[in-house]
C-alpha cells in the first residue's frame, strides 16, 4: 500500500515539474519572442519600416565639376614710347573706362619733332600745289619736277602723321574698361617701349573655367546651361550658358576646357576663387526617382524592397532594378519600379523577401526646390 501510494506521488510530482517548465517557456505575453537568429516554430518576424510612394517627376542629370575663376580680360598695359613718367592719372583699385589715361610720358622732344614735321609738310604741300597748277594748267616746268613735288608732299604728310601718332602714345591709355589692379611705375620712373606700367583686369563679366572629362564630349556644347555655387558665397547660385568649349583634349588630364561668363556687376566673384560647376547633361520630363540609399547592392547589380499587400498583412517584396543617371543622393530607376509602388526607404537593410512588415510612416515624393549639381551613377566615380 505504501509503495503504491509512493509511486502515485512521484508521478504527480513529475507532472507538476513538466507543467512548470512549460509555463516558464511560454512566459507572459510579449516575453516569449525568440532570440535573434533563433526563431522557434510558429514565430513570425515583423519589422518596422518607412515607405515612399513613388510618383513620376522631372529629373535633370548634371555633370559636377570643380572650376576656377579667371578675369574676363587680364592684361599688363605697356608703354609704347621711352621717357620719364611726368603724370599719373589713376591709382590702384580705381575703375577706368576704355580710353581713359593711366600715365603720361615726357613728350617735349616728340612735340618739337611734330612741330618741325608740320612745318615741313605745309611747305611741301604748298610747293606741290604750285607745281601742279603750273604743270597742269600752264604746262610750265618739267614732269620730273612735278612728280618730285607731289611725292615730297606725300612723304612730309606721312612723316607728320607718324610723329603725331608717337606723340599720342606718350599718354598710356586703358585698352578696355576695368579695374586698375596694380601700377608698376611711379612719378619720375624711366620707361622704355614694351615695359609694363599697370595691370588692368575686366571683372564684369567674370570667366569660370573647368576641365570636363573626355567621356562627356558628346554632352557638352556651347549654350549648355551651367549652375555655379561658391563655398565662400553661401546661399548664392549663379546660372549662365557655356561660352566656350575647347576643341582639343589635354593629354595629361584627359579633359577639355569649358568657359562660362557670369555677370558680376558687384564684383563679388574674384579671380582665383574656386567654384562648383554643374553642367546639364540630360533632362527627363517624367522619371521614377528614388533615394540612392534605398538601393541594396548585390553581386550583379541593385535590388530594392517594396511593400506588398498580402492577405495576412503587408510584406517586403524584393525587386531587381536597373539604375540610370544620378544626382546627389537621387537616382533614376529605368526598370523594376512603377508609379504607385511603396518603396521601403527605412528598414530595407533589415528585411528579406517575404518578411512581414509594419509600416510606421508613409512618405510622398517631394519635388526638389531647385536644380542641384550632381554626378555619376551609384557607386561610380565623380566627374
Amino acid at each position: 500500500m505504501t509503495d503504491r501510494h509512493g509511486k502515485g506521488n512521484g508521478a504527480r510530482w513529475a507532472l507538476l515539474v513538466v507543467a512548470a517548465l512549460t509555463a516558464h517557456a511560454c512566459g507572459a505575453p510579449g516575453e516569449g519572442a525568440p532570440a535573434e537568429g533563433q526563431p522557434e516554430a510558429g514565430f513570425v518576424r515583423v519589422i518596422n519600416v518607412e515607405t515612399l510612394t513613388l510618383t513620376p517627376r522631372p529629373f535633370v542629370e548634371d555633370i559636377r565639376l570643380t572650376s576656377a575663376v579667371q578675369a574676363n580680360r587680364d592684361v599688363a598695359v605697356s608703354a609704347e614710347e621711352a621717357g620719364v613718367i611726368t603724370r599719373i592719372f589713376v591709382e590702384r583699385g580705381n575703375v577706368v573706362r576704355a580710353g581713359d589715361p593711366i600715365v603720361k610720358i615726357d613728350d617735349r622732344v616728340l612735340r618739337a619733332q611734330v612741330d618741325q614735321a608740320r612745318a615741313a609738310a605745309e611747305l611741301a604741300a604748298q610747293t606741290w600745289e604750285r607745281r601742279r597748277r603750273l604743270w597742269e594748267e600752264d604746262r610750265v616746268g618739267s614732269e620730273i619736277a612735278y612728280l618730285e613735288a607731289r611725292y615730297a608732299a606725300e612723304q612730309s604728310a606721312a612723316n607728320l602723321e607718324a610723329l603725331e601718332a608717337r606723340l599720342a602714345r606718350t599718354v598710356v591709355r586703358a585698352p578696355f574698361a576695368g579695374v586698375l589692379d596694380d601700377r608698376f611705375v611711379e612719378l619720375g620712373s624711366m620707361v622704355s617701349p614694351g615695359q609694363a606700367v599697370a595691370r588692368l583686369v575686366d571683372l564684369d563679366p567674370i570667366k569660370v573655367v573647368a576641365g570636363v572629362p573626355e567621356r562627356y564630349v558628346p554632352d557638352v556644347h556651347v549654350g549648355s546651361e551651367a549652375t555655379l555655387t561658391f563655398d565662400v558665397l553661401p546661399g548664392m547660385t549663379f546660372r549662365a550658358p557655356v561660352h566656350y568649349v575647347g576643341s582639343t583634349v589635354d593629354p595629361a588630364t584627359r579633359t577639355f576646357t569649358v568657359e562660362v561668363l557670369v555677370p558680376n556687376p558687384d564684383q563679388l566673384i574674384k579671380p582665383e576663387m574656386v567654384a562648383n560647376m554643374a553642367l546639364v547633361r540630360a533632362e527627363l520630363d517624367s522619371a521614377i526617382v528614388v533615394p540612392q540609399d534605398a538601393l541594396v547592392r548585390v553581386e550583379d547589380g541593385y535590388v530594392v524592397f517594396v511593400a506588398a499587400d498580402w492577405a495576412d498583412g503587408p510584406v517586403a517584396e524584393v525587386r531587381r532594378v536597373k539604375v540610370g543617371p544620378a544626382r546627389r543622393n537621387e537616382v533614376v530607376i529605368e526598370s523594376g519600379l512603377e508609379a504607385g509602388d511603396r518603396l521601403i526607404v527605412v528598414g530595407h537593410k533589415s528585411v528579406a523577401d517575404g518578411d512581414r512588415i509594419r509600416i510606421v510612416r508613409e512618405r510622398a515624393v517631394e519635388l526638389p526646390a531647385e536644380r542641384n549639381d550632381s554626378t555619376g551613377t551609384p557607386g561610380g566615380d565623380d566627374a
